[in-house]
């Protein structure tokens, strides 16, 4: 897309390509009272000196006091902390009535159960178009060893979590696949007749197994994102645990990637598959994805949360 066609949406849509973090920004507003913000537009910045940034709309209702600020803390999510950054994105009142929080070294909200976090005094405030990057100076952090949250395109993914749980609740053979996809298009392989990418369960996490079998098999690199569909197949006496999966850019060594109307039209090796990818087809349209139970005729969809984390 040339800068004279941008769309704001499309080009949000594109940065959403990059699987990131999220974050709680935290203060203390003139009168003391905590204010707080998702955020993904985190980063380390130096180690010496300590200095990190985090990007700010302009738009924020949190913008005067948060850039007026003298400290700050970021918090980094863990990967049970979906419901935290979805409170903190929504224009709720009193947001820390539904967080376990405390008072850090300087006085800036700190959360519990976080995967990290990090005290800053304020550095600089740099604008930057419709939104101020602010640059903090650590003064004090605590690292708890927790595996963050993560998101892209949409939504919260969560694969050690995801992989660990499917693991202890699916009993017989288990077969790993992905709906992989590459700004848009999606990756089958065959000819006439189309599949996903598939593989067998090796070791007590198939988010890794998965994406070092999709890494070997496409010459890409592949960030594993959230459970797509967990189903039991009668046919083949399997459980089938399906990923929805991001890969980077380049061309494939094997297989190819379909746009969603050239995929729609495909004939694929069973109606299992074919499901999977009418849905992704339909899904993918309107940019809000489920998750799917059942076996190979029939099961639910349950929504899975779309990504409220904003900068």
């Amino acid at each position: 897309m040339s800068v004279q066609e941008f769309e704001p949406r499309a080009l949000r849509d594109a940065f959403g390509a990059f699987a990131t973090g999220v974050t709680v920004v935290t203060a203390n507003d003139a009168a003391g009272r905590p204010i707080g913000f998702t955020a993904n537009s985190f980063t380390s910045v130096s180690l010496d000196p300590p200095l990190l940034l985090v990007c700010l709309a302009k738009t924020s209702r949190n913008y005067a006091t948060m850039t007026g600020a003298e400290r700050f803390a970021v918090n980094i999510l863990s990967e049970t902390q979906k419901d935290v950054s979805n409170t903190f994105a929504r224009p709720v009142e009193d947001r820390f009535a539904a967080v376990d929080w405390r008072k850090g070294p300087n006085g800036c909200p700190i959360f519990s159960q976080v995967a990290a976090w990090f005290e800053c005094s304020m550095q600089d405030l740099i604008d930057a178009g419709d939104h101020v990057v602010m640059i903090g100076r650590v003064t004090a952090f605590e690292n708890s060893g927790l595996n963050g949250l993560g998101y892209a395109r949409g939504g919260y993914f969560t694969p050690r979590l995801a992989g660990k749980a499917v693991s202890a609740a699916v009993g017989g053979e288990i077969r790993l696949g992905a709906v992989l996809e590459q700004q848009g298009s999606v990756y089958l392989l065959g000819d006439e007749t189309l599949s996903i990418p598939s593989c067998t369960v090796e070791g007590d996490d198939p988010a890794r197994t998965l994406a070092a079998h999709l890494e070997q098999l496409t010459g890409l690199t592949v960030t594993i994102g959230f459970l797509y569909s967990v189903y039991e197949d009668k046919s083949d006496g399997r459980q089938h645990i399906v990923y929805h999966a991001l890969a980077g850019d380049g061309a494939p060594r094997e297989g190819r990637f379909l746009r969603p109307e050239d995929a729609a039209a495909a004939k694929f090796s069973s109606t299992a598959i074919a499901d999977i990818i009418n849905r992704f087809v339909l899904e993918s349209t309107i940019g809000n994805f489920g998750m799917y139970f059942g076996d190979e005729t029939g099961g639910t969809v349950r929504p899975i949360a779309k990504k409220d984390a904003r900068s």
